[in-house]
């Protein structure tokens, strides 16, 4: 599995360093919100087995051209969880590059939290007060395309500490 993130990431940042099909002289900072849901698998536990849940919720952001083909941007997300996760949060950087004239693709790392839902990963009570999260670094790889009126798509592959595996697919509103 972890062979697996670690292409997905080089064929990534392979795709982020080469050039742009099509450029554009746009340097305003672009900003953006979105809607995404996708597939959250923190992996096999011993005892209690695999946890695993799909999340909904959304993300905002900021995008800056550095040159012609060069983005950096910021963002945040929060989702809620079904299964065993009950939510998750997280901020992070990311790197990208264009593609044609309404594509990006980029590299990202960052900070995600989990909150679980140990009563469902158990299957009884637990005890109140019971510090249920966990978080740790995020990288990630993505892609968006703009499909005009302001409106884009995007596929995100993320890992958190290399432990976990998370796929979201998002519609956003650029500003």
């Amino acid at each position: 599995m972890k062979k697996t993130i670690i292409s997905i990431l080089a064929i990534g940042a392979a795709t982020a360093a080469s050039p742009a099909m099509a450029q554009s002289n746009d340097t305003q900072a672009e900003f953006y919100v979105g809607a995404s849901a996708g597939y959250h698998d923190v992996g096999d536990l011993p005892i209690v087995g695999t946890v695993d849940g799909i999340i909904l919720g959304g993300y905002a952001g900021v995008d800056v051209p550095i040159g012609e083909t060069i983005i950096i941007g910021l963002e945040g997300n929060y989702h809620f969880g079904t299964s065993d996760i009950d939510s998750e949060y997280g901020i992070a950087a990311k790197l990208g590059t264009r593609v044609g004239n309404n594509g990006q693709v980029f590299l990202r790392g960052g900070y995600q939290e989990v909150d679980f839902d140990l009563g469902n990963i158990v299957g009884g009570g637990v005890p109140a007060g019971l510090d249920d999260s966990d978080g740790d670094y995020l990288v990630g790889v993505g892609g968006q395309i703009s499909t005009g009126n302001n409106i884009g798509l995007r596929l995100v592959v993320d890992t958190i500490g290399f432990d976990t595996v998370r796929a979201t697919v998002g519609v956003q509103y650029n500003f």
